[in-house]
């Protein structure tokens, strides 16, 4: 599953891909944070379609869908981590799914890449990339987002929670290299080029191009990996950089374009 990536972007050059776009609520112009937790739950710009009238809209929402029916929060804590993803095949093919309840709410998250661990012997611990689209500084992973109505713990005034979950799907050649153990393993999210991820937030989208959407597997030549320093560890870099740069561990190759 996914559940670090990396946000580095000027809100302007989300202006550049959606001119139309219309900003809701007050956001910073410029976001430069190289490595995001999921399980922290933090805001992130979302773009999404106004389901009143259709326009494109982006706004701060919290990684981790909230369910629209959860009413207490501290209860419903312990399930929010596996609201971090949702599984494509979950979407339309699982009609008791939250997922298949929240279909037609479909979000598009503006990223610079994400972080996955690899496991190679004998190192004890995962060795961490960065993975991207080739040739592209921001790209854009499909979701589906949650508006929630619950009461403000300081206040007890109810307002409503904007949270939205990545979608996944089955891994290709290079991500079962990279991500090759753990509960579960060989999944990536569901990269789309730029012309594809434009068509998950037209207003009217069919079944059947849905599905198509869904089941898309980014070629593996289309990606772009190479191994970095630790990413959860708030131990510094020995040589200074940022933690989406590239970092040589001893004994395994930057690009990780090899056999399993």
């Amino acid at each position: 599953m996914c559940y670090d990536v990396s946000f580095t972007v000027d809100l302007k050059e989300l202006a550049d891909y959606f001119p139309d776009m219309i900003v809701d609520g007050q956001l910073e112009l410029n976001f430069d944070t190289t490595h995001i937790i999921g399980h922290s739950y933090n805001n992130h710009p979302i773009l999404f379609r106004n389901r009143e009238d259709g326009t494109l809209h982006c706004r701060m929402m919290e990684w981790g869908c909230i369910p629209f029916y959860v009413q207490d929060m501290k209860t419903f804590s312990k399930q929010r981590p596996t609201m971090l993803n949702a599984r494509s095949e979950r979407i339309l093919g699982d009609s008791k799914s939250y997922w298949y309840k929240i279909r037609n709410r479909r979000c598009l998250i503006p990223l610079n890449g994400i972080y996955e661990h690899r496991s190679v012997a004998p190192f004890k611990h995962k060795i961490p990339y960065f993975i991207k689209p080739k040739g592209q500084r921001i790209f854009y992973l499909p979701g589906l987002y949650s508006v929630t109505e619950l009461p403000d713990v300081e206040t007890g005034e109810v307002i409503k929670r904007w949270s939205y979950t990545l979608i996944t799907r089955s891994a290709n050649d290079l991500m079962k290299v990279i991500h090759n153990d753990g509960d579960n393993k060989w999944r990536m999210p569901l990269f789309l080029p730029e012309e594809l991820a434009k068509r998950w937030l037209v207003n009217e989208l069919k079944p059947e191009e849905y599905k198509l959407l869904l089941d898309f597997e980014m070629p593996s030549e289309e990606l772009e990996a190479w191994t970095v320093f630790t990413v959860r560890s708030t131990k510094p870099r020995p040589d200074g950089l940022a933690k989406n740069q590239p970092f040589q561990w001893e004994g395994i190759p930057v690009n990780p374009e090899i056999a399993a």
